[in-house]
């Protein structure tokens, strides 16, 4: 019998504000344990929170992205549950369907090429738990920073329009570079400022139910989410299968590829909500909604489709720029200084992003600009310089944040223009290959590019390697 798997996606993003939900402590990650608390925040008795404006219109914003309806009035309730990282024993957070502030709305993703609506069911605040560490079996410790901190919710629709993991990944992609574009959340799903939480069942082809769904915890990569859920997928096919049953429960993760039970999943009426009494109802007027609306950014699906017809960039390379909000604006300010769009796409993707990669650094975070980059391309098409020597220039303006034009004066980079230099290492390179040489004679053509290759060695990279292979033809065929 073949299952047919359903996901229904619960995506926590922290927000980014300079300080906690309903107390002044500091938000910054990677502090000492247990340095940014308060009173307030570790629920000591006689304390008051004080909702966080800028997390509300963090919320708002986000919610007016995803095209949800904006609620007139916000309402706080206490989830009450008791663990060791939820120091009040309740945490402070919008009750599911009661007034969330954004309701009802969507994204689009694109799947092997087609474009799919995926349904929002709500958009909520609430604060977040302490941290616990497992150091060894029967003793763990908590660090109580992260509690409090602002956390918003977004939780895709019922019944799900997910059915696989890469469908999954592909709403997390898009769905983390609306957040990131919006500047509400920086996405970084390896400190655990994104999380994702995918609610998994399966049920026969046809059915009109949906199965016993388990919740999976642990997933800290796109990479984590496909296996995750695609495990999780095959895992439950295969009880059913075999005649058992579905236990609802909450999962964790192991990225050597299992997925195992943590506890049983709880219902909605064993947190026994209830309004929280000392917050009052946030109205959100018009006039808010409208001020906020004014700020949203053209987002990264519509930026991806202008891109390809504007600058006639492929849907990959459009897709690898705007993933990252910094990224597309990088590209676009090359653009702005006259760069050929697909010539600097190739940079950026190429020989930027690998020197990034390799220093961990962003595209904000190096003194090689869009400046630079027009600058380097106007080299390359105006033959001043060759493309070897480009990668060259670029490795310095990288390092020390000088013009190309400028390293390319001071350092006499220039490309060979004197023909008969360039013949005369042509004529040196075939007199020392006289096997190579008979090899192209006999029409065994790709051994050119050895022939090519020596003479650009010859030049230190500064030889025009199309005007190279015309003279050593000329040279060697006529």
């Amino acid at each position: 019998m073949k299952y047919i798997p359903s996901v229904g996606m619960e995506v926590h993003a922290q927000l980014l504000t300079n300080s906690k939900m309903f107390c002044g402590c500091p938000t910054h990650f990677g502090e000492s344990p247990n340095t940014n608390v308060c009173p307030i925040c570790l629920g000591l008795p006689g304390t008051l929170p004080v909702p966080n404006k800028r997390a509300i219109e963090h919320v708002i914003r986000t919610s007016l992205a995803l095209n949800c309806t904006i609620a007139p009035t916000a309402l706080f309730y206490r989830k009450n549950y008791f663990y060791p990282d939820l120091t009040k024993g309740y945490q402070i957070s919008q009750y599911g369907e009661e007034h969330p502030i954004g309701t009802l709305g969507w994204l689009e993703i694109v799947v092997n090429g087609e474009r799919k609506r995926i349904h929002i069911r709500r958009v909520h605040l609430e604060e977040d738990t302490g941290k616990l560490f497992h150091f060894v079996p029967g003793e763990s410790e908590v660090d109580y920073n992260r509690c409090g901190m602002p956390l918003m919710e977004i939780v895709t629709d019922f019944p799900p329009d997910i059915h696989s993991g890469e469908e999954a990944k592909e709403y997390l992609v898009q769905l983390r570079a609306i957040l990131t574009y919006l500047g509400v959340c920086d996405g970084k799903m390896e400190e655990g400022s994104l999380r994702c939480e995918p609610n998994i069942s399966v049920a026969p082809e046809g059915s009109d139910t949906l199965g016993v769904k388990t919740e999976l915890k642990n997933l800290n990569s796109f990479r984590s989410v496909v296996r995750g859920i695609d495990f999780e997928a095959q895992r439950q096919s295969e009880v059913l299968e075999s005649g058992g049953r579905i236990a609802q429960e909450t999962r964790g993760w192991n990225d050597e590829g299992f997925s195992f039970p943590m506890r049983s999943k709880e219902g909605e009426q064993d947190y026994r909500y209830f309004p929280e009494p000392d917050i009052v109802p946030v109205v959100i007027d018009e006039a808010w909604i409208e001020s906020l609306r004014a700020t949203l950014p053209e987002l990264p699906l519509a930026k991806w489709e202008r891109y390809q017809k504007e600058f006639g960039l492929s849907a990959y390379d459009s897709g690898v720029l705007t993933a990252d909000y910094e990224t597309a604006r990088f590209f676009e300010a090359c653009v702005t200084h006259k760069a050929d769009p697909k010539s600097a796409c190739n940079w950026i993707t190429g020989e930027l992003a690998a020197k990034l990669n390799a220093d961990n650094k962003r595209i904000d975070q190096t003194p090689f600009t869009p400046a630079h980059v027009a600058d380097l391309l106007s080299l390359i098409q105006n033959n001043t310089i060759t493309s070897r020597i480009a990668k060259d220039v670029f490795a310095e303006a990288y390092q020390n944040g000088r013009m190309p034009s400028e390293i390319v004066q001071s350092q006499g980079l220039t490309q060979i223009a004197d023909e008969t230099a360039l013949r005369s290492m042509a004529q040196k390179v075939i007199g020392e290959n006289p096997d190579i040489v008979e090899k192209l004679r006999s029409g065994k053509e790709g051994v050119m590019g050895f022939l090519v290759g020596q003479v650009m060695k010859e030049s230190k990279g500064r030889a025009n390697p199309q005007r190279v292979q015309e003279i050593l033809r000329e040279e060697i065929l006529t």
